[in-house]
């Protein structure tokens, strides 16, 4: 029998995934807590879905890599009872036999089928935000991990322009508040890459095309060109291909000169879909800084019809941060058809990293206690114990030393919790009902009444 008293050797997490002690997680709730109030403000109601799917709901959502990311859970029970011998070795075959369900992927498609299951009871346009984590078999890295934490906001039942117009607003506020000013919103269109695979001569291998050039960032040009001849594509298609994409200009201009291009082809649409959006943006009072047409964006996902968005901090050696899409078809895979949707999320993981490398996050969290209360003996902390519940009926986050301890532990525990202020109770204190309160940040010290500590405190 293993004794876990005499094991020497500490218990490891998976590969991917990672604990988050109290300090990092003050971080990230700051993080969570900014994206959730301006989803809020902009109109969007909370829900949850659970982390387990049927696979039948998640396979051939995401595209070929996709399906291949997800993570499929062992049926429970003798899971081997529906296999043959036979079926060993054919990982097709065997996987429907032993496993039914998944990890979601992402938060998109199991909110496509909550919608399609509950239609009847939701009123459209439906405006929903979702913060959850997410899994996939992905190889672990900077920035990359196997379980992660994405905040969506989608709207279905519209088609409104207005909803992208929106999705980025509700990324500019999030990113002021933050206080990340150095980013890119990469935007492009997926009517447009079908018009460049029809303009390339490949009409029809629109989807093959958008999970090549999607990986231009990681393998360069040469890399997407080699894997567009492994799809079928010749030498003259890449070649129309590489013309489109290498266009040059500003905003508006790329769009011009993609517009006569793609003038008799499905890549007309996207291109005036991207004309009126920016149009509503002028109307909105925003401006174009931060935007930019990448006609090389594609978003491998194979459900996304329309506009499509990521977003990349620069100055940091992440990727994007932020991605999304309009997504007309997707309910529709559910049985239920013309439920058009757009939506987008904030990766939470890649936020913190990068505010981290930008030292962005305030040096005092609000989470934080706000004071300690410190004793001397028994009598004081009695006295302390009434006191604490007075300033914590005034909603001010405090604590008192459980323990009899010396003043200097008593201290250095307030310090490395972060608490800003530590209020000092003995026999002088208790007599004169006056209590000296030391900031822990500067030094400083004074003295304030009872009623002046909790007003204090409270500002």
């Amino acid at each position: 029998m293993i004794s876990f008293a005499t094991m020497t050797t500490a218990p490891k997490l998976p590969k991917g995934t990672r604990d988050f002690p109290p300090e990092v997680m003050l971080k990230r709730n700051y993080i969570i807590d900014t994206i959730k109030t301006v989803f809020k403000k902009y109109g969007f109601l909370p829900l949850e879905t659970p982390a387990l799917e049927n696979l039948s709901v998640l396979m051939g959502k995401y595209g070929e890599e996709g399906d291949r990311l997800l993570f499929k859970i062992l049926n429970s029970g003798d899971f081997l009872k529906n296999v043959n011998e036979k079926d060993f070795g054919n990982s097709t075959k065997i996987t429907p036999l032993i496993s039914e369900k998944g990890l979601r992927y992402d938060l998109t498609v199991p909110f496509a089928r909550f919608v399609a299951a509950n239609r009847h009871q939701i009123s459209f346009p439906f405006k929903r935000y979702q913060i959850q984590p997410v899994w996939r078999a992905d190889r672990p890295q900077k920035g990359r991990y196997r379980e992660f934490y994405q905040c969506d906001a989608d709207v279905v039942g519209t088609k409104s322009l207005i909803c992208e117009v929106e999705i980025i607003q509700t990324i500019r506020e999030v990113f002021s508040l933050l206080k990340i000013d150095d980013y890119t919103i990469k935007i492009n269109h997926r009517e447009i890459i079908r018009g460049i695979s029809e303009f390339a001569g490949q009409k029809g291998k629109e989807t093959e095309l958008a999970v090549a050039i999607d990986k231009i960032d990681k393998i360069g040009w040469q890399g997407v060109a080699d894997e567009l001849t492994s799809r079928g594509f010749s030498n003259e298609n890449i070649e129309n291909i590489k013309s489109i994409i290498s266009i040059e200009g500003e905003l508006s201009e790329k769009l011009q000169k993609l517009g006569s291009l793609l003038e008799n082809n499905s890549g007309k649409k996207g291109v005036e879909e991207m004309s009126k959006m920016l149009q509503l943006l002028d109307y909105a009072g925003e401006n174009l800084s931060n935007l930019e047409f990448d006609i090389s964006l594609a978003r491998g996902l194979s459900y996304y019809t329309g506009a499509i968005f990521e977003v990349k901090i620069n100055g940091v050696q992440i990727g994007s941060v932020s991605g999304g899409g309009r997504y007309d078809n997707l309910t529709g895979v559910f049985g239920v058809e013309d439920v058009p949707g757009v939506g987008f999320s904030f990766g939470i993981d890649r936020l913190f990293d990068c505010m981290e490398e930008l030292n962005l996050f305030p040096t005092k969290n609000p989470e934080n206690t706000k004071a300690l209360l410190v004793h001397f003996d028994e009598p004081s902390f009695n006295y302390g114990l009434k006191l604490l519940s007075e300033i914590r009926k005034s909603n001010i986050s405090a604590e008192i030393y459980p323990d009899f301890s010396k003043l200097k532990k008593q201290i250095q525990y307030a310090d490395k919790k972060g608490i800003s202020y530590v209020v000092f109770i003995g026999s002088d204190e208790i007599n004169t009902g006056e209590f000296t309160v030391k900031n822990l940040v500067d030094g400083s010290e004074q003295k304030l009444n009872k009623a002046n500590l909790i007003e204090f405190l409270k500002e």
